[in-house]
């Protein structure tokens, strides 16, 4: 244990008192450089190996099979049983409507709740363009609720506005409106104008949107009666998330025959924004009451028949026939 201690005790006092020998001072400021290769031999040889074994287990990873997915079956057997195992029943539109009946009278809930579909829409176009997310209007066969929309007419002449209090305009005015609408100290359900006013309306089209009137929706036009007695009394819907609806179409207690004529033509509607020559809009439909589960519908016979393709076959068929007469009358001749 002494020749450590008196090791320790040289290098101390060596400095101070000169006891250096020839090139020790160097040896001991400057520390010994030993190079990685040197001090590791056998680390590049390791590195590659690592490589090699990463590959190995990708390989194998891709040797193996994939994991397969069980199927889902399509019945339950029993009363009880795991939803994610089988699949979505699908349910004729009769057969739904009175099973929702059904279930409002095992929960014991109000009969006159709402009945609500919800439409998972197909956007897509030719190549990346899509449909665009749009509101639209439809006057429905049965209606189901007393409210009245808020309904304000735009026209500078005397006796229209007396014709649109009569019909039950909520607001009627010109010009001096326009401020109070974009200081929202008015707002209405829809908004309705003659065509001699258009032209100053401008200045709201970006406050009021899709609401702006226009021939379009059947908001722009001189039957000021027509008009409101259609926005007053209509239902409107709206696509949400880009691709769904969701929207009220009836209440449960109404006749079966009343829910399914109200829920075709919402969706006669809505399949007028995609052109024909394209898959359907609609892809699936799910149906619902406020206080029961969601049942899925079968769409045959609730999507409206295209009826154009028939159409077009035939004339195309007519066109082969006339060019085709000429070429007969010529063999003949």
């Amino acid at each position: 244990m002494a020749a450590p201690s008196a090791r320790c005790l040289w290098r101390a006092l060596a400095p101070r008192c000169g006891w250096l020998l020839p090139g020790l001072e160097q040896r001991l400021a400057v520390p010994a450089v030993v190079s990685p290769a040197a001090a590791r031999p056998y680390a590049a040889a390791a590195k590659p190996a690592k490589k090699d074994a990463k590959k190995t287990r990708q390989e194998k990873v891709k040797e193996k099979p994939p994991a397969r997915r069980r199927r889902l079956m399509t019945k339950p057997v029993d009363d009880v049983y795991l939803t994610w195992l089988y699949r979505r029943p699908c349910y004729e539109l009769e057969q739904a409507v009175a099973m929702l009946k059904r279930f409002q009278e095992l929960d014991f809930t109000h009969p006159r709740q709402f009945v609500y579909i919800n439409v998972f829409l197909d956007m897509a176009l030719q190549k990346k363009k899509k449909v665009d997310p749009f509101s639209s209007s439809v006057t429905l066969p049965h209606r189901f609720t007393d409210e009245v929309n808020k309904v304000l007419v735009f026209t500078e002449n005397v006796q229209e506005a007396e014709v649109a209090r009569e019909h039950g305009a909520a607001i009627v005015g010109g010009v001096e409106l326009i401020k109070w609408i974009l200081e929202d100290e008015i707002q209405a359900d829809f908004y309705v104008a003659v065509p001699a006013i258009i032209p100053k309306l401008i200045p709201l089209r970006n406050k009021l949107k899709r609401k702006y009137p226009s021939t379009r929706r059947n908001s722009l036009g001189s039957d000021i009666p027509k008009m409101l007695q259609f926005f007053r009394e209509c239902h409107e819907y709206t696509v949400e998330d880009e691709n769904i609806i969701k929207t009220r179409i009836a209440r449960l207690d109404m006749p079966t025959e009343h829910i399914i004529a109200n829920l075709k033509t919402i969706i006669n509607d809505i399949c007028t924004f995609k052109p024909s020559n394209f898959d359907p809009i609609v892809q699936r439909l799910v149906i619902r009451s406020s206080t029961s589960e969601g049942l899925l519908l079968n769409l045959d016979g609730i999507l409206p028949q295209v009826e154009e393709k028939v159409e077009d076959k035939e004339e195309e068929d007519a066109v082969d026939e006339d060019q085709q007469k000429p070429v007969q009358e010529s063999v003949s001749t």
